[in-house]
């Protein structure tokens, strides 16, 4: 049951939702993928203005969350990173170092989970696969299309588990 005493939640994703990583896709483009250093640049993402705005604006009526798919080892980066932008305090979840399972899927189990107790009005991602799953199990998606597509990206997020 969800609390309704409490602010509805808006979920960002972080990767070309609100960071652009386009200087940093050329790692991924390897064999073997250059992961170590995909992530080491993340810090230098230009900010992605719409999606920057949109959870800028979210944070008026809601508790902005952010669901990466980013390794929790990169943590410290992270949370440096939204600090510099700005943008509205929340809390952070992030993909375990070991969990390579498609972004689909390990981002909807946490809206699951957020959603249990707390109302989900929102959720913001760039990843297609992720945002019709979570539109099937009844969540309100924002289809963030502000940035370049990037199929090598995609496939990291699909195949590879990584982002």
């Amino acid at each position: 049951m969800t609390d309704s005493t409490r602010r509805p939640l808006a979920v960002f994703d972080l990767d070309n939702t609100l960071a652009d990583t386009a200087h940093r896709q050329h790692f991924l483009q390897t064999r073997p993928k250059d992961w170590a250093a995909f992530f080491a640049a993340a810090p230098a993402d230009p900010p992605l203005a719409e999606g920057i705005a949109l959870a800028a604006d979210s944070a008026l009526e809601c508790e902005v969350v952010y669901l990466t798919g980013r390794p929790e080892r990169w943590r410290r980066d992270t949370l440096e990173w939204l600090a510099a932008q700005g943008l509205p305090e929340g809390r952070v979840h992030m993909r375990g170092n070991a969990d390579r399972r498609p972004a689909r899927f390990a981002k909807l189990e946490i809206l699951r989970r957020l959603a249990r107790d707390r109302e989900v009005r929102v959720v913001v991602d760039d990843d297609e696969l992720v945002c019709d799953d979570a539109e099937r199990a009844g969540f309100t998606v924002v289809r963030a299309r502000w940035a370049a597509k990037s199929e090598v990206l995609q496939e990291a997020q699909e195949r590879e588990g990584r982002t």
